[in-house]
């Protein structure tokens, strides 16, 4: 099923502008002064360096102490620094598409501030009246079972012609694993007998959030049954016109999920969550998994440290990509997960192949757009928010502060 072909996006370009904030007289007063960002962003660059151009036309090196991430950034106006100590990274995006700053390479840019997050403190973080804004302005995003649907329409409904034009011929939109020089396509199936591996072939299998449904088809090509559940109709079309295999799509809801299953899959669903439903996600797997059952689970998480301020208000990401989101904070879910007799297994981490994919979903985006292959809608603003948003993503992979992970849960009982 096609999107239709005006305005395609807009949920997510209107549902942002609740987000908005424009630099006026308050941010000012509450901004420090713009020598003083500068100088606090220098001081807490340990490596790496931002070579800089001020409105004025002098330049200034930030950093530069030690070899690192290294971007070049043109401020064209000082109103983007406002907007930075005002709004954070949402002030930050905001003053790009203002064209308030410019970069020929954003993505080194956000790897440092992501890898100095912890020594920059507040200096590129919403704060005061700004940063309670931003909070209540994603609360109206809560993952209800209203919003949630609301939600992942925004996001993966925004068509599937529009996907196919940058993903790879498996429509997975997850990290891959170990990316080579054989391409994007076999690192997703290493991806997925990676997970196959962790629920040990199991008979009967689960998927929380099944995307396009390559992973269930893969699984059940390998004999098992198969229920995946979703929430998006775009999604669910493709999946049941594209695998030939028998799997159970389900338009369902995970917290109206009742079954006994000897395994469950759940690929980066759970980001979508927000911390709220953290729990009723691990009653899920708990209440569906049969004792001795497996659960793989691949999540991105933000760095511990970082967490909470994190989560005190909303990023670039919550306001304008994944309405209702948050990241995962490891240590919590792991918490959880334990406090309802589901041992946690075999960590792997693997940000930097996220990277690295996040990377090639870029250059085929840009390819497709210049090429004329993005279907018709979507216009240069939209164009240039999706682009953003990959190298947003990029870079913190590679700054470290967000990572992905897979685990195994295993259900108190007969180890399978």
């Amino acid at each position: 099923m096609d999107m239709p072909t005006t305005q395609r996006g807009r949920e997510l370009l209107s549902g942002s502008q609740r987000f908005a904030r424009k630099p006026g007289w308050l941010a000012r007063i509450t901004a420090p002064g713009f020598g003083k960002i500068l100088d606090r962003i220098d001081a807490a660059l340990t490596s790496g360096a931002i070579y800089g151009v001020l409105p004025d036309g002098t330049r200034r090196v930030l950093g530069g102490r030690a070899p690192g991430f290294e971007c070049e950034v043109q401020l064209r106006s000082w109103n983007a620094l406002v907007r930075l100590a005002s709004n954070g990274s949402v002030g930050w995006y905001q003053a790009w598409e203002a064209g308030e700053w410019w970069s020929p390479d954003p993505v080194p840019l956000f790897a440092l501030f992501m890898q100095h997050a912890g020594r920059l403190g507040d200096t590129a973080r919403a704060k005061g009246p700004f940063r309670h804004a931003l909070k209540l302005a994603h609360l109206i995003n809560r993952n209800t079972h209203e919003g949630a649907q609301k939600n992942i329409s925004a996001h993966y409904d925004l068509g599937n012609d529009f996907y196919q034009a940058w993903l790879d011929a498996t429509m997975s939109y997850s990290s891959a694993l170990e990316l080579r020089d054989d391409g994007l396509e076999p690192a997703q199936r290493r991806k997925w007998d990676a997970l196959a591996s962790r629920i040990n072939d199991a008979p009967k299998v689960l998927e929380i959030g099944c995307g396009w449904g390559a992973l269930a088809a893969q699984l059940a090509s390998r004999g098992a049954s198969v229920t995946a559940i979703s929430l998006s109709d775009e999604q669910l079309t493709w999946a049941r016109d594209h695998h030939d295999v028998a799997v159970d799509f389900r338009k369902q809801d995970y917290r109206d999920t009742a079954g006994q299953y000897d395994a469950i899959v759940s690929v980066e669903m759970v980001e979508a969550l927000g911390r709220e439903y953290w729990p009723t996600f691990m009653d899920c797997v708990a209440r569906n998994l049969k004792p001795g059952g497996r659960a793989a689970i691949q999540y991105i998480s933000m760095r511990d440290d970082l967490f909470e301020d994190y989560a005190k208000s909303a990023d670039f990401i919550q306001a304008y990509i994944f309405p209702g989101g948050l990241l995962i904070r490891t240590s919590e879910f792991r918490q959880l997960a334990e406090q309802r007799g589901l041992s946690w297994r075999d960590q792997k981490d693997f940000g930097l192949d996220y990277a690295d994919t996040l990377k090639v979903w870029r250059h085929n985006f840009d390819a497709a757009q210049a090429e004329g292959r993005l279907p018709q809608g979507f216009d240069d603003g939209f164009c240039d928010l999706w682009r953003y948003y990959l190298q947003y993503c990029e870079g913190g992979f590679r700054g470290g502060g967000i990572d992905v992970h897979q685990v195994t849960l295993v259900k108190q009982g007969e180890d399978k």
